[in-house]
């Protein structure tokens, strides 16, 4: 069987069934057995970084690994991006590359470069595969790092004359490897118990792992039976609701919350589950590690003690930490209820909150959050990247359920929301998909608007335009003293996205009022096609950040 089809038989066989990329000629051979799948179905990108981002949103909203696919030379460099911000987010996919013939390797052909080796410190692992009889075998073996311990990308590289040899195969033969799962040590678990058990005034950190795991009752069914107040970290959101009485919010030195923070740094005890005390989450160290003890469970044994001193470090699976941690609990104790400042949590929490009920023009860009918190029902699902308007969301949004808050964290990737947002949509075709963005950052990617327009994906993108690099713009302000650079405006306003999104095929609309924000929702969603709302905000709001938890520098 050829190796082209081979290659497309085994996706398959792994469930495989959304493939995002952009044909080569250094790719071909598998495309043309790709388009004979009945299985996958595949969307033309318009950059192949877009690709990525579209097959991580669709991972991220689902569950399920998508394919990148794109051909050799600037094709597959345009992808180290979106390796990139997959892998530091933990999120798996596969990606394959075409390349050159073996002959011409490491000797400056055209458009044959060593991608392998250049995305290889921002995957999880990369293959050139030389040997055409070993692709089924590291096919095999790509997936199951893919998904095996801590997530992530990986990549393929494939020799054009490979994709084109014939080797044995016989499809019906071909499984998936196992997928290795670890389970934590019930010593360990026991004394994670009695730890929080002796505990004054401990918290409990849902991280992203466990919403990978799957795990987001049970841990909430943990802290219910101890009554124990949870912090999620900008990874988790959604994986207990907002409103949740026992939910303290985010804590961190951007998307934290004042009453977050200060919780926190009331505790004496903190269980890390699935989390990796990234350095927006924990701030200056010396202040957020000072007089707690922490419990780190992870799934990576080397993020135990990385950044924070751990008293207890358990390698394990979220989902199965929790599973044990819960049946200990429930061998020792019965339900208890909240006590104290736990008790306190909803009204301490309602007090403190940031304000978003401005009705000023130009609009503030906290009301536009205010609105969307109104508008959109609970199963939307958002997607957001970097910048302000990626930090106020994080601040505002009210999120309940997991997997609808699909945001760049650990990369701050300008333009991951829009491809993100489309592979969203094919993932979960009945969910309404909202893009938060800015301005700066729609300019990234904006040619994605083409791919849903294309396919009838009819998500809808909200750029809060206030015509700035406006992260950039108040860390030049504040911590320099300067401005340059900065500025997206030109010739009175910039961009005309409306006339932008309307060339795309999309519907657009330009809002200036408060009060038109919620009308230009609902025509949008009415719309039924891919739409693009541009609410022109106030120019030099800024949002609350410092450098630690206890020096967040708040603005009206």
């Amino acid at each position: 069987m050829r190796v082209a089809e081979v290659i497309v038989k085994i996706l398959e066989k792994e469930g495989i069934e959304a493939a995002f990329g952009i044909p080569g000629a250094a790719i071909n051979p598998v495309y043309e057995f790709l388009g004979t799948s009945t299985q996958i179905r595949h969307y033309i990108a318009r950059h192949e970084e877009g690709a990525v981002h579209a097959a991580d949103g669709y991972a991220r909203a689902c569950g399920k690994m998508a394919l990148a696919i794109c051909t050799s030379g600037p094709g597959a460099t345009n992808f180290v991006t979106g390796l990139y911000t997959a892998q530091i987010d933990s999120i798996p996919l596969i990606a394959i590359t075409g390349q050159n013939v073996r002959a011409q390797l490491g000797k400056e052909a055209f458009q044959c470069v060593d991608i392998a080796q250049i995305a290889a410190p921002v995957s999880k692992a990369t293959w050139c595969i030389t040997e055409p009889d070993q692709v089924p075998f590291i096919m095999q073996r790509a997936f199951q790092v893919a998904r095996e311990g801590r997530p992530g990308p990986v990549l393929l590289d494939l020799p054009l004359d490979v994709q084109r040899a014939d080797i044995p195969f016989d499809p019906d033969a071909y499984a998936p490897l196992p997928v290795h799962v670890p389970a934590p040590d019930a010593g360990q678990i026991a004394r994670a118990v009695d730890l929080l058990l002796a505990a004054e005034n401990p918290v409990l950190i849902m991280g992203g792992g466990v919403l990978l795991s799957g795990a987001t009752e049970r841990f909430v069914e943990l802290a219910e039976t101890l009554s124990l107040p949870v912090i999620t970290t900008y990874m988790a959101t959604g994986g207990i609701p907002a409103d949740h009485p026992l939910h303290v919010g985010h804590i961190g030195v951007q998307v934290g919350s004042p009453f977050g923070n200060g919780f926190f740094l009331g505790s004496d005890l903190v269980v890390g589950i699935g989390c990796r005390f990234g350095d927006r989450h924990t701030g200056g160290l010396d202040v957020y590690t000072r007089g707690r003890t922490f419990i780190h469970v992870n799934i990576e044994p080397s993020h135990i003690g990385r950044i924070v001193p751990t008293a207890l470090g358990i390698v394990a699976d979220a989902g199965l930490a929790l599973d044990a941690l819960l049946a200990e609990v429930k061998s020792r104790t019965g339900p208890r209820s909240p006590q104290g400042r736990v008790a306190r949590i909803p009204e301490d929490r309602a007090r403190l909150a940031r304000r978003t009920d401005y009705n000023q023009v130009p609009i503030k860009p906290q009301r536009v959050y205010q609105e969307m918190n109104a508008f959109f029902d609970a199963d939307t699902i958002f997607t957001t990247g970097c910048g302000l308007t990626q930090i106020w969301s994080g601040q505002f949004q009210q999120v309940t359920r997991p997997r609808t808050y699909l945001a760049s964290g650990g990369a701050g990737t300008l333009g991951f929301d829009l491809p993100a947002a489309v592979g969203a949509k094919v993932a979960c075709p009945e969910a309404t998909v909202v893009a938060v963005m800015g301005d700066g950052g729609f300019g990234f990617m904006d040619e994605a608007l083409a791919m849903a327009c294309q396919y009838h994906l009819p998500v809808i993108v909200v750029v809060i335009n206030n015509g700035y690099l406006s992260l950039i713009r108040q860390n030049q302000r504040y911590a320099y003293e300067y401005e340059y650079g900065v500025d997206l405006t030109y010739d009175g306003r910039g961009i005309d996205f409306c006339r932008l999104a309307e060339a795309f095929g999309a519907y657009g609309e330009r809002v200036t009022r408060p009060e038109e924000i919620r009308g230009a929702f609902e025509r949008a969603v009415g719309s039924g096609r891919p739409a693009l709302i541009d609410v022109i905000v106030e120019r030099e709001t800024d949002a609350a950040m410092g450098a630690s938890l206890d020096a967040i520098r708040e603005f009206d």
